[in-house]
Order: structure tokens, then sequence, then C-alpha cells
């Protein structure tokens, strides 16, 4: 999607993407440690940035994160700032690339790409904005960096690649099929790699049985 040229159906595609990310939301949110929580919004909205381009990505980030702070959220316009950048360096990130290396590397190292980014600059935010949130001294939150933050973003990055890399190809097949999509926007891995499938797997298996620990079900 073009910036300049955005058209009827770009809005569209906008609309439906922001519809989904947000029920995803607001249905999927699960309690992580502390404060943080943990919801698929961003497997979409990856989807669409993959599908579309990076600033699909961002419009639906920006568009979702507004309406959750009027709806659900009790974080206010802080929570609203750290949700864009979260969800932009992560989905941002993995479309730039993926939209340069169309293949089921470039999607890999895009997904991992993005994992990275939204670890290392939500490690920096925290430092520099949770502080005000929780109205603590910056001391209090540098202590929380390590043992709580590091560990939930990388929960969370790692959860959104794998079940991103999962559901892409059923994805975009749906949408080739409901001609929803042409075939020029849908070109990419076609290969079949049970091997990284197999990873995805583990890792979300992993990322649930954390979730449960932390929230003392098992």
């Amino acid at each position: 999607m073009n910036a300049k040229n955005i058209t009827v159906k770009d809005l569209t595609r906008i609309a439906m993407l922001c519809a989904v990310a947000y029920v995803v939301m607001a249905i999927g949110r699960v309690p992580v440690v502390l404060f943080l929580k943990y919801d698929p919004k961003d497997v979409i909205i990856t989807l669409g940035g993959l599908i579309w381009g990076p600033l699909t990505a961002c419009l639906v980030s920006v568009i979702v994160s507004f309406i959750e702070m009027f709806t659900v959220s009790d974080t206010g316009i802080i929570g609203c700032i750290m949700n864009i950048i979260s969800t932009c360096s992560f989905a941002c990130t993995a479309s730039v690339i993926y939209k340069k290396r169309r293949s089921l590397s470039g999607a890999v190292i895009g997904l991992a790409a993005g994992s990275l980014m939204m670890i290392g600059v939500m490690l920096l935010w925290n430092y520099l904005i949770t502080p005000l949130y929780m109205k603590v001294p910056r001391e209090e939150v540098v202590k929380l960096l390590l043992p709580a933050f590091l560990p939930f973003n990388a929960l969370k990055s790692g959860l959104n690649g794998a079940i991103t890399f999962l559901l892409y190809k059923p994805v975009i097949s749906a949408l080739r099929r409901s001609g929803f999509i042409a075939l020029s926007d849908s070109s990419g891995p076609r290969q079949k790699p049970t091997g990284l499938i197999l990873l995805a797997v583990a890792v979300i298996v992993t990322c649930i049985l954390f979730i449960l620990v932390m929230n003392k079900v098992i």
C-alpha cells in the first residue's frame, strides 16, 4: 500500500484488520507478570503487514491502540504509546524485511529481527516510560528490567513470531480462494518447512507453559 495512493480497497483492508485485531485483543488478554498482559493482536497486524506492507501494519497498530485506550485499557495514553511502539517495532520490522525478500528465509529473518527489535526497543522504553506509569523512581524499574520486562517481551515476541509463521500460509490460501487478494499480493514462501513448523509449535507450547506457571495454574 502506497501512502500517496490509498484506495477504498486499502481502507477496507485496514478496517478489516483493525476489527479482527481489536476482537482478538479484547477476548485474548492473558496476564503474565505484574501489570503486563499478552494478547495476540500483534499476530493479526503482522500478518497484514506481511501481505500488504509495513504501512498497513503501522496504521492498524495506531488505530487499534487508540481504540483500546478508550475501551478496555486502564493504562491511558502511556499504555497507548507503549502499545504502538511495541507492535510497530515487531510488525513493521518483519514487514519491511519480508517486503525486500519474499521467501521462506525472508519471512524467518523478518520475524526473528522483529522479535529482537521489539525486545530491545521495549527494554529502552520501559526504562524511560514505566517510572511515569508506576510512579516509582527509575532505579526501581531498572531492578525489574531483567527479571520481568525482558522475559515478558521475549515471551511476547516468541509467541507473535511463531503464531504468525504458522498462520501465514493458511491465511494467504484462504484470502486467495475468497478472491480478497490477488496472486501478486501473496507471492512468498512455498516450501514446506517441517523443521521450522515443529520449532514454532515448540516455542508456542513453551510460552504457554510459562504463562500457566506464572499464573500458578500449574
